[in-house]
């Protein structure tokens, strides 16, 4: 009996064959369509990727011990050393120079935060000694300066100009690997109530956004920065095209108050507002998405002065338009003590314009050192706050303080220092400088006597 091999065993060499003459034709990809060159965002790269580093750290932990370890007689029984025990961590991320000329580097203040040493490496592969300038964890910015030579910037562009669909690329530096690079377009603007930060205004982007390029660049198609690249939304922390920038305007704004002042110095308006709900926008014939409705006014602030009411609608600040609560929030956590903010607002349903400067913010809460070294090893906080009167509640204090030794104990409450009336921490701040004693009236269980601090 003879047998023949059925005909579709042919199929295989058939498409073989097919995609070895294809080959040539994936070889020979044109440079050029009707004599224009394809589009290249390899121009663009050259330029700006020289202006995107990689920063490393190092940080020396000291790590907890069991109580007993803390008895010297215990350590000194078993031959236990004096020196705590220490491990050292490390991180990596990436940093845009934004002036070349004083040599600032923009990052995220997650890259660097707590960290001893900061390690900056450049395109070409200098590695540089960074020195931190200052930090804001609220936004999740910081500023790192290194040796202003032969540094490439990369210029900044109007972050507010962005809309959706705009092209975008994201720039990194991680892992110590050299540049990365990753395009997309803007998803979405002026996202917030993400939890990530506490002022938030993201740049969401499509664009991947790895741990290692938190910090790094999310550029224009012009070369000019509209972001800074620091977080990703993904359960396993992978990229799953859901990243988010922070805008170069808010950047910018934040570095310039480091730069002058080292840290940002947050002022208060003095008003809560919440986001208007569909009924509210309706009794108010708003369009939803547009305004915050004012739910209280402090007493004594600036916004009190302004003669803000609850109830009163804020649409614009400064002339920009408020959507939610979360705009009130950044706008006016964007401001420095002084500084002068307008709003307009709908009162009693009708629009109106008012002016405030932004006053300083109240004490709540301190480490009893910066009120005076001679409350060091305290943790002190308005009592009010607390659900008392005035003063001032000794809320934590360490048994091996000179506070304690001296008399002081937890729920302790300060009402004088040095002989004048104190309310909160800001008189006892004002009462106790300059001084070179403290003498304290204190309040304990109904009974009040008097503490001196030499």
């Amino acid at each position: 009996m003879s047998y023949s091999k059925p005909k579709h065993r042919l199929l295989p060499v058939f498409f073989l064959s097919l995609w070895s003459l294809c080959q040539p034709l994936a070889a020979a990809w044109p440079s050029a369509v009707d004599g224009q060159p394809l589009p290249s965002l390899a121009p663009m790269l050259k330029r700006a990727t020289p202006a995107v580093v990689n920063i490393s750290t190092r940080t020396q932990i000291q790590e907890a011990e069991h109580p007993l370890l803390r008895d010297p007689f215990f350590r000194h029984f078993f031959g236990i050393p004096n020196q705590p025990r220490r491990r050292e961590s490390s991180s990596l991320g990436s940093g845009v120079i934004v002036d070349s000329r004083r040599g600032y580097v923009l990052t995220n203040n997650h890259v660097i935060d707590k960290a001893d040493e900061i390690t900056v490496t450049l395109n070409d592969g200098r590695r540089l000694n960074g020195k931190l300038v200052g930090a804001d964890p609220e936004s999740d910015i910081a500023v790192v300066k290194i040796t202003p030579e032969r540094l490439t910037e990369l210029p900044i562009g109007d972050s507010d100009k962005l809309e959706v669909g705009d092209f975008v690329v994201a720039i990194g530096n991680p892992f110590g690997l050299g540049q990365t690079v990753t395009s997309g377009i803007v998803s979405a603007l002026g996202r917030s109530g993400l939890g990530i930060e506490g002022y938030e205004d993201f740049i969401q982007t499509d664009a991947s956004i790895n741990p290692g390029n938190s910090g790094g660049a999310l550029v224009n198609l012009r070369g000019e920065l509209v972001g800074i690249n620091t977080a990703i939304l993904a359960p396993s922390g992978g990229n799953v095209g859901i990243g988010f920038a922070i805008p170069a305007n808010m950047a910018t704004r934040i570095m310039t108050t480091l730069v002058e002042h080292g840290e940002v110095r947050r002022g208060l308006l003095g008003i809560t507002v919440q986001d208007l709900s569909h009924e509210l926008a309706q009794a108010f014939s708003l369009p939803d998405g547009q305004g915050a409705v004012i739910t209280g006014v402090q007493a004594d602030s600036p916004a009190a002065r302004a003669k803000l009411e609850p109830g009163d609608i804020v649409l614009a600040i400064n002339d920009r338009k408020v959507r939610n609560s979360m705009d009130v929030r950044n706008a006016i956590g964007m401001l420095q003590v002084g500084d002068e903010v307008r709003l307009e607002v709908l009162h009693k349903g009708q629009p109106e314009s008012r002016e405030a400067t932004i006053g300083a913010p109240r004490l709540v809460t301190a480490e009893g050192v910066k009120i005076s070294p001679k409350l060091s090893g305290t943790l002190l906080r308005n009592a009010d706050v607390a659900g008392g009167g005035e003063g001032v509640l000794i809320e934590k204090i360490h048994t091996g303080s000179y506070a304690f030794r001296a008399g002081l104990r937890p729920g302790d409450v300060i009402v004088m220092a040095n002989r004048k009336p104190v309310r909160d921490l800001t008189d006892l701040e004002r009462n106790a400088r300059g001084s070179g004693q403290l003498l304290l009236n204190i309040q304990r269980e109904g009974d009040g006597f008097f503490v001196l601090l030499r």
